[in-house]
């Protein structure tokens, strides 16, 4: 399906291919103080906190006849207005609003493409009454942005996203996810199995184990196919590491590199199986070890390994589940798996969780199913007002995937207090089934631009 198109509109010199250059995050476009150097229309994919488009810079909007080369390009400015999603107008809020800006105005008045008026070079106190001019347009309150400095494009986000998010009923898993080969890296403690486990899933000896603690240092990644309960090749890529003691006790220059190698492979996997040693239960390293993983916003499984020899297994799995609910807070819920890679058991069921668990950490949801939610979630247990001052929530977006992040929008949502973000983190998990995967819940406060004039 193709992406969403924003063309953007204006007169000469009011910053376009800068702002087009900013949204794709590339100097696509030639910029230089001249006016009229962008002639022909030119586009690229862009990218806006986590939404995807296609933006479209146009030359500058000139009233001249159509034989003329400055008309021509009008032509081509007109066209691209009509085949796109939405008209990012921009004006030039240093100058103020000239005639030309009217003109364009009425135009796009009588288009029936949307149109979202922005606010160019507003940084600083030289721009405030070009803003408030620009309502005049009709257009309602612009974006008050900077395309040179970055300034504005939480707001720009805002304004473009109702003409841009398409609301699909289902939710989507990325393509990416089900197709390609599962990252999977194997953590732990020294000695708590990890290459054992990968080389009975391989069902060779491909890397060195032994009794010995400390035998991996590199981190080694091997390609493997696993076949699921109905016959299906899934490809996966296995990571194997080395094992990650406490750091007071990391003397050696070369496990220290080794322990970074292996903080690397966990940046790099998709998917972490934290080991503990079934024999000896979990410890604060390995508690440290699953924050790690969780910060770095990589799903994770917990396995405890050598589940053929530990003994009170039942009272072990327990007591290993109720620390891990403490001590992983954030994410209650990790999955807990007892394997043995000594003899095989669970390998199977691990390998399914961890496409599961993937699933979930790929998982999109549309903007429509997430409001509907949100308007429930707000009924049932309203925004607090702190210091008597009401916190209006508007809206909540997935600005991407993997893990799942969000976006609230609303007045002083910044203010919320840290026990209302874990409701509405827990109400995400529970609604659309994230189980325990990292979500990450960003509050988002537009800032009025004409707080300074007021004061």
């Amino acid at each position: 399906m193709p992406l969403p198109t924003v063309a953007i509109i204006g007169r000469p010199n009011v910053g376009k291919s800068t702002l087009f250059n900013r949204l794709v995050g590339k100097r696509l476009a030639l910029v230089d103080d001249q006016p009229g150097v962008t002639r022909d229309r030119r586009e690229g994919d862009a990218t806006l906190l986590g939404l995807d488009f296609r933006v479209v810079d146009t030359a500058g909007f000139e009233d001249e006849d159509a034989a003329t080369l400055p008309g021509r390009m009008r032509v081509q400015t007109e066209a691209a207005v009509q085949d796109a999603d939405v008209a990012l107008f921009m004006v030039d809020a240093r100058a103020g609003i000239v005639p030309l800006d009217e003109e364009i105005a009425r135009w796009l008045r009588a288009t029936d493409t949307p149109v979202v008026l922005a606010a160019n070079k507003a940084e600083g106190r030289s721009g405030e009454s070009g803003v408030l001019e620009a309502m005049a347009l009709g257009f309602g309150e612009p974006v008050a942005l900077s395309a040179e400095h970055g300034e504005g494009v939480a707001d720009l986000f805002t304004a473009l996203l109702p003409y841009l998010e398409r609301d699909d009923d289902e939710p989507e898993e990325d393509a990416e996810a089900s197709d390609a080969p599962l990252k999977l890296a194997i953590v732990g403690r020294p000695n708590a199995g990890k290459s054992t486990l990968i080389n009975r899933l391989l069902g060779q000896d491909r890397l060195i184990t032994g009794p010995e603690a400390g035998i991996t240092r590199d981190s080694i990644a091997v390609d493997w196919t696993w076949s699921d309960a109905d016959g299906a090749a899934r490809a996966v890529r296995l990571i194997d590491t080395a094992g990650m003691r406490k750091k007071a006790r990391v003397q050696e220059k070369l496990e220290k590199l080794s322990v970074m190698d292996a903080l690397r492979a966990v940046d790099f996997a998709e998917v972490v199986v934290l080991l503990l040693d079934g024999t000896r239960g979990l410890e604060v390293q390995d508690l440290k070890i699953a924050d790690r993983v969780l910060q770095e916003g990589r799903a994770l499984i917990i396995a405890l390994n050598k589940w053929d020899v530990a003994e009170n297994a039942s009272s072990l799995f327990n007591g290993v589940k109720a620390a891990l609910d403490e001590g992983l807070a954030q994410a209650k819920g990790v999955p807990l798996l007892t394997v043995s890679a000594a003899t095989g058991k669970g390998l199977d069921t691990l390998m399914r969780v961890a496409f599961e668990t993937r699933d979930a950490w790929s998982r999109r949801v549309s903007t429509g199913q997430l409001n509907r939610w949100f308007e429930r979630a707000l009924e049932a247990n309203p925004p607090p007002a702190p210091g008597g001052k009401r916190i209006k929530a508007r809206y909540v977006t997935q600005v991407k995937t993997r893990p799942p992040s969000f976006v609230l929008f609303g007045t002083r949502v910044d203010q919320l207090p840290e026990s209302y973000r874990r409701y509405l983190v827990n109400g995400l998990r529970r609604e659309f089934d994230f189980g325990a995967v990292p979500v990450r819940l960003t509050m988002r406060a537009p800032k009025n631009p004409f707080d300074q004039a007021k004061e």
